[in-house]
Parts: structure tokens; sequence; C-alpha cells
């Protein structure tokens, strides 16, 4: 069993000193992973759940890996439609070659309404672009000649490096618990990476993956399951859950 440690990229923690600092006594203390967080903006409901200062996460994961030497850095999990995917593409690529090869790419579609339209995203169709822009980033990663075109991103007749340091590239660990999430992580993922998930909930989703992965004739790999939980979160949700909180159990994500 492997461990990892969330760094604190957000709320009332987040500062230069102590990112640095928990990353390095991660690696000292013998952790396998350090975790981010993302939002691109904070909405102000929600505020108090993620606080007012949020690091981008890939940003954040730089700095880490050059205070670093041996520890994989995550994301937990990063906004695919928030970004243009050929930009992303090109952060976390050079990211994995930088620090190398010690990338691990967990992805979501989102779940936070406003901060979607604050950011120019069509909710109901981020499920559609993260699809979309995850198979034109694995295409930018691995192709010698990439090529793509997308309703929502095409590009052709270019140069793109480097490439990652990891073949074929970076391991995609798909976030969220809904049946498009699980869809997603057995056509597009190394992984199935739920967070903060009854045990309960976790069997049940390892079934649907191993079902979904023999309907498509694919071997099991994806049905890996690398269950994330941050307990001070989890403990803090119980005594008294917030605006937000509440919002997520209701809504299923894409």
């Amino acid at each position: 069993m492997d461990f990892g440690v969330w760094i604190p990229n957000c709320r009332h923690l987040a500062t230069p000193d102590i990112i640095r600092a928990t990353a390095v006594r991660a690696e000292q203390q013998g952790y396998d992973s350090v975790w981010v967080s993302d939002h691109v903006v904070v909405p102000h409901a929600n505020v108090v759940n993620f606080g007012e200062t949020v690091f981008d996460p890939l940003v954040t994961l730089a700095v880490v890996a050059g205070a670093t030497s041996r520890v994989r850095l995550g994301t937990t999990v990063l906004i695919v439609p928030y970004r243009n995917a050929v930009v992303t593409a090109k952060m976390i690529s050079s990211l994995d070659a930088l620090s190398g090869g010690r990338v691990t790419v967990g992805i979501g579609a989102g779940w936070v309404a406003a901060e979607s339209a604050m950011l120019g995203v069509p909710f109901a169709e981020r499920g559609a672009m993260t699809d979309e822009y995850l198979r034109a980033m694995q295409e930018l990663w691995t192709s010698p000649a990439p090529s793509f075109a997308g309703k929502y991103t095409a590009f052709s007749g270019l140069v793109f490096e480097p490439k990652p340091a990891q073949k074929p590239h970076p391991p995609i660990w798909v976030g969220g618990h809904s049946r498009a999430a699980l869809r997603r992580t057995v056509e597009l993922g190394a992984a199935w990476h739920p967070i903060n998930r009854p045990p309960a909930e976790l069997r049940s989703g390892r079934l649907e993956l191993v079902r979904l992965c023999q309907a498509r004739g694919r071997s099991t790999t994806p049905a890996r399951t690398k269950a994330f939980v941050n307990i001070c979160r989890c403990a803090t949700a119980r005594s008294n859950p917030s605006r937000s909180d509440r919002e997520r159990r209701k809504r299923r994500e894409a």
C-alpha cells in the first residue's frame, strides 16, 4: 500500500513556506506522493469550504518538484475543462520532464456550476469537454506528428516538445464516483481515484469497473482503485456540513 499526503495549496494554511515545508517533510518521512487540489476562482458561496487563497496546482507542483527529488507529484483533482487542452498538455508534459517522470494526473470534470460559469465553461458540457480534452492531450503526449479534430479543440501541423518522461504519458487517475466517471476510467484512465467515499461505494464502483472492462474486452487494469481520504475534511464535514458539501451530495458529476 502506498501513502500520499495532501499539500495545503488552498485554505488557511496555503502559504509558500508551508507548501514547501510540507512537501520536503513528506519526502523525508517516506511518503510515496504529494497531492494538490484545483480551483481557479472561488465563488462567494464556496469560500467557507475552499478558502480564499488557492494556488494553481501545476505551478505549485513545479515548486514542489524543485524542492524534492523522489515523491510523486499528483493532482487531486485537476478540473480538465477549466483550461485549454493544448496549454494543459504542455504544462503537464513540461512538469513531468523536469521532475524526472514523477507526475500523476488525477482529473475530474468539476462540480461547481458557478465556477464553471465564471470561466466560460458550459456546465452541462463539462463531461464531454473532459473526454475530448483528455484524448487531445494523449495525442500531444504520444504522437510524433500530433493531429486532432474535435468539437472543443483542434490542431495539426505542429511540433509538441518536450514529451513527458513517462511513457506513453503520465498515468491518468479519474476522479468522481458517477457512472460517467467510471466509464471515463475504463476508456481513458489508468486507475479510478474516488475521494472521500464510503467503503460500500468503493466496492460497488470496483465491481462496475470490472463489468465495464469486460464489456469492452479490455484488461481489468483500470479497475484499480486509488482512494484518497482527507481525514480532516471528512471530520469537518460530518460535524458541520457546509453549503457546498450539501450541494455536492445532491449533484452527480458529469
